[in-house]
């Protein structure tokens, strides 16, 4: 028994290296790539030597409109070819023993089908030439910017609130403080998860985000610069370590000090006298397990300790530091970056010489901007060269000192992975300082 499959790939919507399983063992399979020409020659071979059976993916395969879908089949199935498609459990030998009553109304629901399957295609195929375009994906604008002709416009009325909300974020690390001074400056009100949505859109970037998360970076104009970018998706990352309220919690300290014995986190409380404004806060584990509990420790002298403590520790510890030549990174994919903007340019003299058709050429042009935008995004992911010298310019204590508790927190931070908290027998605490790095 002889069993032949015919596959389909449109270059617009597949990839050619993504394999199909069949679900039996095929001797022969013909695949088209855009165009229909195996199609042709598995028909011509058919008509000379028909296999028992054919197998498709999907009958809408067979061509691109419904006549030519039904014409094909009936001309394979003329030829006593048992054709069965997977996608569709169609399999046209037990179809023929059905009454023709029957056969009548499968088809005309299998073909309905196969028309909606076809139309979804074309707005597919209409998405993805507007992706190879770089023209910006359907949909309203993000807040911000407007839709253009051919790309998003900047909105001279609405970007400069989204612009203070990146810079407040950026200056003091809290998202929920970013979405509360938006409200109380702007009057804008907006969610904390939309808010984090605007951190981490690319379009805030001047990039576009396209289909399997694949982006092509400036393709119109940016509200938030690279550098300002990188700093932003630092914080993203360093603030998904801590609860969302211990991230937006204005204490140093808030979410950093675990107890060394019970793992337990300590919580930042305060309380006021009556009629007075002044507070006094404190330090509380209250999940802690053990029979003897945790003290409550007064969160200014912890404060204190912890600010001598990474005066000492933090230059000891980047000392320690293998770390990588990080300009002979950064020059690597530097270096590749311009290889393929060299290979970009080859490609408009190749459409040129007529030796590659404009639409293989805008594949390719494609993927290699997005293989650029990765290489740019690692750049700027890469930690900075002058961590030593960062780590001498804060082992003062008086730099500490003169800073807010909010500045305190976003520097902290940068510095702290969590702070270890351990009370011996005599009510003695002492801390552990763990760094990032």
């Amino acid at each position: 028994m002889t069993t032949i499959a015919y596959l389909y790939i449109d270059p617009l919507l597949e990839s050619q290296s993504e394999a199909y399983e069949w679900s039996q063992q095929v001797d022969h399979v013909y695949q088209d790539l855009g165009q229909r020409s195996e199609l042709q020659s598995l028909i011509a071979d058919c008509q000379h030597s028909p296999p028992q059976i054919l197998l498709l993916r999907s009958i809408a395969e067979l061509g691109n409109s419904l006549l030519e879908v039904s014409d094909r089949l009936k001309q394979l199935e003329a030829l006593g070819i048992d054709i069965f498609a997977e996608q569709h459990n169609y399999q046209s030998s037990v179809w023929a023993k059905k009454s023709s009553e029957q056969i009548k109304l499968e088809l005309s629901s299998l073909f309905q089908k196969i028309n909606q399957e076809q139309n979804i295609n074309r707005l597919k195929q209409g998405h993805a030439r507007n992706r190879l375009k770089i023209l910006p994906p359907p949909g309203k604008a993000p807040y911000g910017y407007r839709r253009g002709k051919e790309r998003y416009i900047v909105d001279k009325s609405t970007a400069p609130v989204v612009k203070d909300f990146f810079e407040r974020f950026i200056l003091f690390g809290s998202l929920r403080g970013a979405v509360r001074y938006l409200e109380k400056r702007y009057g804008k009100k907006i969610s904390p998860s939309t808010g984090k949505n605007w951190l981490m859109n690319p379009v805030y970037r001047g990039n576009l985000k396209y289909k399997n998360n694949q982006i092509i970076t400036n393709t119109h104009t940016a509200i938030l610069d690279r550098q300002s970018s990188a700093q932003v998706d630092r914080l993203l990352r360093r603030n998904s370590r801590f609860s969302a309220r211990a991230a937006s919690a204005p204490r140093s300290l808030a979410g950093l000090i675990n107890c060394q014995k019970c793992n337990f986190p300590f919580t930042i409380s305060s309380v006021t006298q009556h009629n007075k404004k002044k507070q006094y806060l404190y330090l509380r584990c209250h999940g802690c397990p053990q029979q003897s509990k945790c003290k409550s420790l007064n969160y200014q002298s912890v404060l204190q300790q912890v600010i001598l403590q990474i005066c000492d520790e933090l230059p000891k510890a980047v000392l320690a530091i293998e770390q990588p030549d990080l300009n002979q990174i950064k020059s690597g994919f530097e270096f590749e970056i311009q290889t393929k903007q060299e290979t970009l340019l080859k490609l408009e003299n190749l459409v040129t010489q007529d030796i590659l058709d404009q639409e293989t050429a805008s594949l390719r042009s494609y993927k290699l901007k997005t293989e650029i935008s990765a290489l740019e995004t690692k750049i700027n992911q890469l930690p900075p060269a002058n961590l030593q010298a960062i780590a001498r310019n804060v082992s003062l204590p008086q730099f500490w000192f003169d800073l807010s508790e909010e500045e305190r927190r976003f520097y902290f931070r940068e510095f702290i992975q969590k702070i270890q908290l351990n009370i011996d027998q005599d009510q003695v605490w002492t801390l552990n300082l763990i760094f990032i790095f």
